[in-house]
């Protein structure tokens, strides 16, 4: 699964016209860690993952559209190996969703923290 993601990472990334050092100064890490995503060696992408969709301009969840498809189903392929694909799907969605509902929990606590801040600087 990293390696359909980051594959069509670096197509969605050399559409832009930036270079992978561009990129990884737009996602503040090391341009050898924006490489490993790139060639799938990790799913550190995962924690990426907004400011990757911000500056690829597209949603979330487009990283994932045609990702599935890029599997071959070959009739002599060993169903144990197209199950484990599948786990490795799961597991990374779950991994996504989980990082994005800590994000969005994250988030919201800030901004409970301004709206206290404010009411009682109004107050």
């Amino acid at each position: 699964m990293n390696i359909q993601i980051g594959s069509k990472i670096r197509r969605l990334r050399e559409t832009k016209g930036f270079s992978q050092e561009e990129m990884a100064e737009r996602l503040q890490i090391s341009r050898s860690a924006y490489s490993r995503i790139e060639t799938g060696e990790t799913n550190s992408w995962v924690n990426h993952i907004e400011k990757l969709s911000k500056e690829l301009d597209i949603k979330p969840e487009e990283l994932f559209i045609g990702a599935d498809s890029l599997i071959q189903n070959n009739q002599d392929t060993d169903s144990v190996i197209q199950n484990n694909t599948n786990n490795d799907t799961h597991i990374t969605i779950n991994q996504l969703s989980e990082k994005v509902i800590e994000m969005y929990e994250e988030r919201i606590r800030e901004l409970k923290e301004q709206v206290e801040f404010w009411k009682t600087k109004n107050s």
